[in-house]
């Protein structure tokens, strides 16, 4: 008996391993070979751990079943109920999420990834005063929660409540300041506040942070172009361009740019290529002003308006 119990515990080592190693399908089979030896089918923490693999790997059920055995065997564990919430949300099934997120809540009041994602699952249903009420919850029980001020001060923007947003954003930033996804909110909430020099000073810090996100470009770009700096405005998105080849809109957003400044060859090439990588914005393209400039183009008329 004791050595199927070594055999039990050694499973889990390798499989945890793999884990770390993000080998999720050996970990998985190290998992089920820990689940097989006695006692494994009865180890709580062996189940929540099958479950999170099955659930990354998007075997839905097989987390769920994993998930709901941890639950049967240990009622009053919070992680269980957690763990079935988050197998829901991620299949869009929020109003299951949000029964098992406040079940684990119940169990334990100060559970503030739960409070988390109970906030987000109250967004993606449209109840937003709930999903406020429950990210500053996650707070109160983590003062630490980077995450739950950025969401909520995104919610807060969205909501055009944005001196609230600020203040959130910046808290984030008190904990995590080179995280680009802040920097890039703060960006956001600094423009809507007519804050442009320092809206535009954050978007180039978030662009410094991380140059694989096409949208800090973007927005700096327009920026740029909203100030009469045209030049400015190709030269960033340019930039943006050669970190992320495949994002249409930076092709399609310099191909205006290129119109606007009577550079007629490059805007169509970068209208063409816009629309190969995504071929809906052709019916933008025929209403946009700002590409009236290369309606006169030969080749344009033939690429969309069939002549």
């Amino acid at each position: 008996m004791r050595t199927k119990q070594y055999m039990q515990k050694n499973y889990k080592i390798i499989a945890n391993k793999f884990k770390e190693e993000k080998d999720l399908y050996k970990a998985l089979k190290f998992f089920q070979k820990s689940y097989q030896c006695r006692g494994g089918s009865e180890d709580v923490e062996l189940l929540l751990d099958m479950g999170l693999i099955y659930d990354e790997l998007e075997d839905y059920k097989s987390a769920e079943d994993k998930y709901e055995e941890a639950v049967s065997l240990a009622p009053d564990d919070p992680r269980g109920f957690y763990s079935l919430g988050t197998v829901y949300d991620n299949q869009k099934e929020y109003e299951k999420a949000i029964d098992f997120y406040t079940r684990a809540i119940a169990i334990d009041p100060d559970y503030d990834k739960a409070y988390f994602f109970l906030a987000n699952a109250y967004d993606e249903i449209g109840e937003k005063e709930k999903a406020i009420e429950n990210y500053l919850k996650a707070i109160d029980a983590n003062l630490e929660y980077f995450w739950a001020y950025i969401n909520l001060g995104s919610l807060y923007e969205e909501l055009n409540y944005n001196e609230l947003a600020l203040e959130m954003i910046k808290k984030g930033l008190t904990i995590d300041p080179e995280n680009f996804k802040a920097l890039f909110n703060m960006g956001v909430v600094l423009k809507k506040l007519g804050r442009v020099e320092e809206a535009m000073n954050y978007y180039y810090q978030s662009i410094d942070a991380n140059p694989y996100y096409p949208y800090s470009y973007l927005n700096l770009s327009v920026m740029h172009k909203e100030r009469k700096e045209l030049s400015k405005a190709v030269e960033v998105i340019s930039t943006g361009i050669y970190h992320n080849k495949d994002v249409s809109v930076l092709y399609y957003n310099r191909g205006c740019f290129f119109a606007q400044l009577n550079q007629l060859e490059s805007a169509l090439r970068d209208i063409i290529r816009a629309t190969e990588l995504s071929p809906s914005l052709s019916e933008y393209i025929k209403e946009d002003e700002e590409l009236d400039p290369i309606r006169k183009l030969i080749a344009y008329q033939i690429m969309y308006e069939g002549k």
